[in-house]
């Protein structure tokens, strides 16, 4: 078993003093490697000294594909100010850069900016067409959460009716029809669902929303044939003096179908369903 020396055991300030040196020398190698560390983490400090030094390496590395040192160098830009000559030309490639990033929501963020601080920049119209693209960019399959696509479709509306001459318009329209066909297919699979279940008033129900409102999209026919289908298998189940109004409803979205979309792929399953409908409409007028 360790013992201590006699001497330190007898002079108990001399162990005060070693115990005292042993903690500064500690205390020493900490702080060196305190230094040392923040020495090496401050090697990687972005260095700019201008607002158009900070800018250059932005650009130089949004240009090489290096988006989140783009995104770092540009932020630094503004630590000069937002009014110099630099400020503007930032925060634009700053947006591209997030985007670029698939950071659609910072993007989304910066490119408001720009548009509200740089308002008179000729580059205006360009940002908030990239604006609706960060919505677009974040839409996401039909059976999931359709917010950011109907933030799109606000976006490029309102981009619309801002600049109707610009060159952008008919690529901006083409969006809304896309979007507003996925909002179509959200809404009959709200219905397919309802239908699966056998909740045939609610399935008819959705059917014939979505067709509504999305009457200009290429799911419109499904919708119609949808309501019908729903609709004769309601009635089938109804009590006997609700299924001839039941099946009235089916044979109107038929009309509807026949005459809006002859030349739909569905015309066949819609008359298919409506000979069902006809056959039961006689056997209830027989039996009255």
């Amino acid at each position: 078993m360790f013992s201590l020396p006699s001497f330190l055991i007898e002079n108990p300030s001399m162990m005060l003093r070693m115990r005292d040196l042993r903690f500064s020398t500690s205390f020493l190698l900490t702080l060196t490697l305190a230094v040392f560390l923040s020495a090496c983490a401050g090697s990687g400090r972005l260095r700019y000294d201008t607002p158009e030094e900070a800018f250059t390496k932005g650009l130089a590395e949004f240009e090489d594909g290096d988006y989140t040192k783009a995104a770092e160098f540009l932020q630094g830009v503004f630590d000069f100010g937002r009014t110099h000559q630099w400020a503007a030309d930032a925060q634009l490639l700053l947006a591209r850069a997030y985007r670029a990033n698939e950071e659609f929501l910072l993007a989304a963020n910066e490119y408001t900016r720009f548009t509200q601080i740089y308002r008179s920049d000729p580059r205006v119209p360009d940002a908030e067409y990239e604006l609706a693209m960060t919505y677009y960019d974040r839409s996401p399959n039909y059976r999931l959460d359709q917010t950011d696509t109907e933030r799109a479709i606000v976006q490029f509306q309102l981009f619309i009716e801002r600049y109707g001459s610009n060159a952008l318009v008919d690529e901006a329209q083409s969006r809304i029809t896309e979007l507003r066909g996925k909002l179509a297919q959200k809404q009959i699979h709200t219905a397919q669902l309802y239908e699966r279940r056998e909740y045939f008033n609610a399935a008819a129900v959705s059917y014939e929303a979505a067709f509504d409102r999305f009457y200009d999209t290429e799911y419109a026919d499904d919708a119609l044939l949808g309501a019908m289908r729903a609709y004769y298998d309601y009635a089938r189940l109804s009590i006997r003096a609700r299924q001839l109004e039941r099946l009235e409803k089916a044979e109107e979205n038929y009309d509807r179908l026949i005459q809006i979309f002859p030349g739909s792929p569905l015309v066949k399953d819609a008359e298919s369903i409506y000979s069902s409908v006809r056959s039961m409409m006689d056997s209830l007028g027989s039996q009255s």
